[in-house]
């Protein structure tokens, strides 16, 4: 299974790699989680990058997903999606698209973070809460126009977790499962085609 995690900024996609990550391999299954590369970059060079540097980054992010050693489960965090995303919103640079939606059509899933989450600033990356309702609506409209499936993780711990492993069509309602914890997001009795919540406005 390859899936992908797009968001904006502090929307919680490293913490859910993680817990994906967790929860596969105490299942017995073999797990890459292919971190965000942009990350590294700006640990390296202590500044966000430019214009001209954002295709190596995106070209980055796709060897490191395609060079993952066989597994059961890929988990990206994130892809060359996100750079496009970002190259749009910054510097007006649409270049990126065609590359990072021809990448994107290569996974199982693709999960996006909600927007329920607190902002808290990390570092270089931190544009601040305010774009992420931007960087938001550019994924959905990216996805959308390439007619490439998504649904939108709500949430927070281990309902989380939850709710993306019921959009991969994980079962984990069995009463041995101590990753569950109570409350409305275990509700099955309806789900949005298009996110986890099942309390979702379309209803």
């Amino acid at each position: 299974m390859k899936i992908a995690l797009l968001g904006a900024e502090s929307t919680g996609k490293s913490a859910l790699g993680q817990q994906l990550t967790q929860y596969f391999q105490t299942q017995g299954q073999s797990v890459r989680h292919v971190h965000e590369y942009l990350r590294e970059w700006c640990d390296q060079h202590q500044r966000t990058p430019l214009q001209h540097e954002q295709l190596a980054i995106a070209t980055e992010q796709q060897y490191r997903v395609a060079s993952a050693p066989t597994c059961d489960h890929l988990i990206a965090d994130t892809t060359p999606l996100m750079v496009a995303v970002y190259s749009d919103l910054i510097f007006n640079d649409i270049s990126l698209y065609d590359m990072a939606i021809a990448h994107q059509r290569s996974y199982d899933f693709t999960l996006l973070m909600g927007l329920d989450m607190p902002w808290v600033a990390d570092g270089l990356q931190r544009d601040g809460a305010h774009v992420r309702e931007p960087v938001d609506a550019l994924i959905r409209q990216a996805l959308t126009l390439a007619n490439i499936p998504y649904q939108v993780v709500y949430g927070s711990g281990k309902a989380r977790l939850h709710n993306a492993l019921r959009c991969l069509g994980v079962n984990v309602s069995t009463p041995n499962d101590d990753i569950l914890e109570s409350g409305p997001t275990q509700l099955k009795n309806w789900q949005c085609e298009r996110c986890s919540d099942p309390n979702c406005e379309h209803r």
